[in-house]
């Protein structure tokens, strides 16, 4: 079993240290992916483990004392984690999202919320929940889905359609349903063990209930209003910026076990292992310049004090057909290279057997699905997006 050495005691403050704790940490994950995929979630210590790699901080703008990492530098800090197991990385990505939703919170409602830099947040923002407008806020009823990481979150965020005296509350912006994301403490949420799946087992992404908990206004958000920060980080496609470092990690790893393989075997001067490996190489250096070059091209023009608006119809369109491709583009290699290894690949827990499942799941999620082919070939025809805020594109709202 890999040994890994004390982290140091002071917190991480750089992205370069959270960086290296998560490549240190790496291999200690790998160790114990096959344990993760049997529980169907992280245990409680590769938990804090993750915390103190400073995965959930990464988020926090300098503001509230954090390291405030570019989208790239996220993604990197995934990549890493996600190389020594999917589940956990996939965890990180979702509990990393703390200090991101923080710029749509009142900075001192932040602050209350998060006394620690270290909270991790889960939940599901698609509008499946039910608030009922009342004095001070909303009481909120309903069932998700998906709630990765919703086993050791400290809060619970999710999307609901909004109600007053039991009747639909038109939007702002001329919709017949407004809703809302609401944040809850972890306490106030029941978590279901439905989380029996194909692949990212590990990541404990557990249906979840919440019945009639009251939810002050102020712990409520929407991406188009941003109450607390500025800058490239306090933008409304925020959250799904850094998602590709799950694919790309994994497929970084099945790439260098199906290499040591192929050497240990002698099969250096095999003809369709050494077309196998480069090929899958070139699609992966490609993608995964994709994905950084988008993310470097967002940062450069958001850090310069323009908008999302600023950036070219083929700019912006470009960060979300990367973060699909790259989805794509790791099960596409995972599968070649499951092949090219034959027998030895079926035996669990071979790596790949488990690589092949995981990226097969995470390839079902809607950042992966010709959705967003639509809303990127949309945006570039001057038409009607059907996914717009994977554009950063919001509706105006009061």
């Amino acid at each position: 079993m890999t040994v890994v050495e004390p982290l140091p005691v002071r917190p991480p403050g750089t992205a370069a240290d959270i960086l290296a704790r998560a490549r240190a940490l790496a291999p200690v994950l790998r160790d114990r992916a096959e344990e993760i995929e049997r529980a169907r979630r992280l245990p409680a210590d590769v938990v804090e483990l993750l915390r103190d790699t400073g995965v959930f901080r990464m988020g926090f703008s300098r503001d509230r004392g954090g390291p405030e990492l570019t989208s790239a530098e996220q993604t990197e800090v995934i990549e890493a984690l996600a190389y020594g197991d999917a589940g956990a990385g996939w965890c990180a990505m979702i509990g990393s999202d703390t200090g991101l939703y923080a710029s749509f919170l009142d900075p001192a409602v932040a602050e209350e919320m998060f006394p620690s830099l270290d909270m991790a947040t889960a939940g599901l923002l698609f509008p499946n929940g039910r608030a009922e407008i009342v004095p001070g806020g909303y009481r909120l009823t309903g069932r998700w889905q998906f709630g990765s990481g919703v086993t050791h979150a400290d809060w619970v965020v999710s999307g609901a359609f909004l109600y007053r005296d039991g009747k639909p509350e038109p939007g702002a912006d001329g919709s017949p349903h407004d809703s809302i994301l609401l944040m809850v403490p972890k306490a106030d949420v029941e978590v279901l063990d439905t989380w029996h799946t194909t692949g990212l087992a590990g990541s404990g992404s557990c249906d979840y209930t919440i019945t009639d908990v009251f939810v002050p206004a102020a712990h409520t958000l929407t991406f188009a209003e941003v109450r607390g920060g500025s800058g490239p980080l306090a933008q409304p496609e925020v959250h799904m910026r850094n998602m590709p470092g799950v694919a790309l990690g994994v497929a970084r790893a099945a790439l260098d076990h199906a290499t040591d393989a192929a050497v240990a075997a002698g099969r250096e001067d095999d003809y369709r292992t050494q077309t196998t490996i480069a090929e899958c190489e070139g699609d992966f250096a490609a993608t995964r310049e994709g994905v950084y070059g988008a993310l470097r091209r967002q940062h450069e023009v958001l850090s310069a004090g323009g908008t999302l608006d600023d950036l070219t119809a083929r700019e912006r369109a470009a960060l979300p057909l990367s973060r699909r491709h790259a989805f794509r583009t790791a099960r596409s290699i995972v599968t070649r290279l499951y092949d090219l290894v034959q027998t030895t690949a079926i035996y669990r827990p071979s790596p790949l057997d488990r690589w092949l499942r995981d990226t097969t799941t995470m390839c079902q999620h809607i950042v992966a699905q010709d959705r967003i082919l639509q809303t990127a070939g949309a945006h570039l025809l001057g038409g009607r997006p059907a996914f717009p805020l994977a554009l950063g594109i919001t509706a105006a709202r009061r």
